[in-house]
This record gives C-alpha cells, sequence and structure tokens, in this order.
C-alpha cells in the first residue's frame, strides 16, 4: 500500500510501504476513508522527538472494515468505523475504570495516512456507524478519533460544571476541541487564549464567551481582569509546553483543577504554586474509546461539528504539503483522503 512516511525532521513522503495484516486473532484490517494530521505529528517533524527513518506516521482515521482476525465477534467486513488512536480491549481493570488509553493490551494507529490500517484490539476499539454515513459528517467522525475527544478529556479531568468560568490554553485542534467541550458541559464561561483570527472565530462557534490574544503575563493579567481577580473554576492545558501549563496554573483559582492533554515537552510544573493555592493537576492520554458512544451520539444528532477544525483538505499524496501548511499556521489541521 502507500503510506505517509517521516524519514527525518521536515522529510516526508508519500510511498509504497508493505501492506499491515492480521497479527493477532483480535487484530481488524480497516481500508481508510478519511486520515489526518495532528498536532503531535509536528514535534517528530519539528525535531523535537526522535525519527526512525521510513516509519509510517498518522494515528487518526476512519474507514471501513477489511478483514477480521478469527478472535473478532463484534465487528464485521464492511463496518464502517471511527478508530481511537489508542486500541483497547474495553474489558481489563483499567478500561473497566474509564482509562482505556492504559489498556494491558494497548495498541496504537501506525499508518492512520496510509491506505490502510490495523487496529490491535478491534472489539474494543471500533465504533460502528449505522451504514455508510454521509460524506458530510466524515470530517466530524474522524475529529472523534482524537483531537474531540481529547479535548473532551480536558474538560473532563479539569471537573467542568455548569456555571463555571474554564480557560482553554491552546487555539490548535485539540484547544478548540476543548472550547466546544466546556461548552457542551454548561460552563457560563469559556476563555478561548487564542492570537490567530480564523482560530478565533472556530473557538466563538464552538461556544467561547471571550478572547485573549495576549501570552505570557500580559494574557494571565487579561485573564485576571475578566475574573475579577479570582481566577478560573477550570483550566483546559492543550499545548503541552511549560509555558503554557506555567500559564495554565497562574490563571487557575484557588481549589481548581487543570486538566492537561498536550503532550508534555520540557514541562516543570510550579509545585509551590499548586501546594500554596491548592491547585490539582489531572488528564494525560485521552482515553478515546470511553467517550465515543456520547460524542458519537451529539454528532448524529448534529449537536456537535467538531469537523469544523479541519481547514484543508488535501490527497494523501500531498501530505508533505500538509505538514508544511501545519508547520506554518497556515492551517488548523488538515484532512487527508486516499
Amino acid at each position: 500500500m502507500r503510506a505517509t512516511t517521516i524519514h527525518a525532521p521536515g522529510d516526508i513522503r508519500f510511498e509504497e510501504v508493505p501492506d499491515p495484516r492480521i497479527e493477532l486473532p483480535t487484530d481488524a484490517i480497516v481500508k481508510v476513508v478519511a486520515g489526518c494530521i495532528c498536532g503531535s505529528d509536528l514535534w517528530p517533524y519539528r525535531g523535537e522527538n526522535d525519527v526512525t527513518a521510513g516509519a509510517t506516521i498518522g494515528h487518526e482515521c476512519v474507514g471501513v472494515v477489511e478483514e477480521v482476525g478469527a478472535d473478532v465477534r463484534e465487528t464485521k467486513v464492511g463496518d464502517f468505523v471511527i478508530v481511537p488512536f489508542c486500541h483497547c480491549d474495553n474489558t481489563c481493570a483499567h478500561c473497566r475504570a474509564g482509562v482505556q488509553s492504559a489498556c494491558v493490551n494497548l495498541g496504537m494507529t501506525q499508518s492512520g495516512q496510509g491506505e490502510y490500517a490495523r487496529v490491535a484490539q478491534a472489539d474494543g476499539s471500533l465504533v460502528a456507524t449505522d451504514g455508510m454515513p454521509d460524506e458530510r459528517l466524515i470530517p466530524s467522525l474522524l475529529a472523534l478519533t482524537d483531537v474531540m475527544a481529547t479535548g473532551w478529556h480536558a474538560a473532563v479531568a479539569a471537573g467542568v460544571q455548569p456555571g463555571h468560568t474554564a480557560v482553554v490554553v491552546g487555539d490548535g485542534a485539540v484547544g478548540l476541541s476543548g472550547v466546544l467541550a466546556a461548552a457542551q458541559m454548561g460552563a457560563e464561561r469559556v476563555i478561548a487564549m487564542s492570537r490567530h483570527e480564523p482560530r478565533q472565530e472556530i473557538a466563538r462557534a464552538f461556544g467561547a464567551t471571550d478572547i485573549v490574544a495576549e501570552r505570557g503575563k500580559e494574557g494571565e493579567a487579561r485573564i485576571a481582569d475578566l475574573t475579577d481577580g479570582i481566577g478560573a473554576d477550570a483550566v483546559l492545558e492543550c499545548v503541552g509546553t511549560d509555558a503554557a501549563m506555567r500559564t495554565a496554573f497562574t490563571v487557575a483559582r484557588p481549589g481548581s483543577t487543570v486538566g492537561f492533554v498536550g503532550v508534555p515537552h520540557g514541562v516543570e510544573l510550579p509545585v509551590g504554586r499548586m501546594f500554596q493555592k491548592n491547585v490539582g493537576l489531572a488528564g494525560g492520554m485521552a482515553p478515546v474509546r470511553r467517550y465515543l458512544p456520547d460524542l458519537l451520539e451529539r454528532v448524529l444528532s448534529g449537536a456537535i461539528d467538531p469537523g469544523r477544525v479541519f481547514d484543508l483538505t488535501l490527497p494523501m499524496a500531498e501530505s508533505a504539503e500538509g505538514y508544511r501548511a501545519m508547520d506554518e499556521r497556515r492551517a488548523i489541521k488538515v484532512l487527508l483522503q486516499p
């Protein structure tokens, strides 16, 4: 098959690679209908993560089941499925506790920007739609494989409640999804930190009541003004940098929680402030399968349209351009079609 591969920082290619195959009886092979580029894919692209030359890249996709292993009972060939980026059996002790991203049989989508992907735990992971969905729904269904579920996890971890003031640090696809999640959970005020007008527009459409364009100390002071010096009842950290984390803790009111889902890079927690102000930290890698049924229902009912985060669609053969567009902030999130 053909798939997107990474060879070195900045070196993305779409080329022939071995087809994925059934390796375990719990596996399924999915023919990809749509994949996309994640903000976390930019870490190796920018040289922040180690790169294995020639490795496939991409962990978000939806598609049609092509083949299943001998032990797969619920998933059927021909099903249109949403593929959580982290695969789980959905039966182990960790899954039953709602932490499917720490499943004892954890797997990860490896070639979501390719023509086919292997799912290591088909019955536990895959969620099928009722027949082939309307093409207009594909972007929103694709968003459920990672970014929408990740933004939702940030809001859950932060403890967003009706009437809260929530601050979202980060205006990438995950941050924008966090805005949507906080609004859906009933936050009375959702403050989105964003200095990019196209992202601000989506944030407002998703339910942001206030936009803070400033960063660092200026942004923190602006949020203090907006909250009468009290701070936020819940903070969603959706970036993963030390600066973003420090801002999150600075704007959090005493007794609140920072929900973090940005993949940490160089983060040092302000433990002194956490102790003095009783500000907690919760979150991590999103247990996508935990949230999928609810989020799917919200998409199908029209309650949410997370696919709006995709502002550029390209053929997979042009995935390198998609990476450049996201790296240069010419695109928020790129949808790729085989």
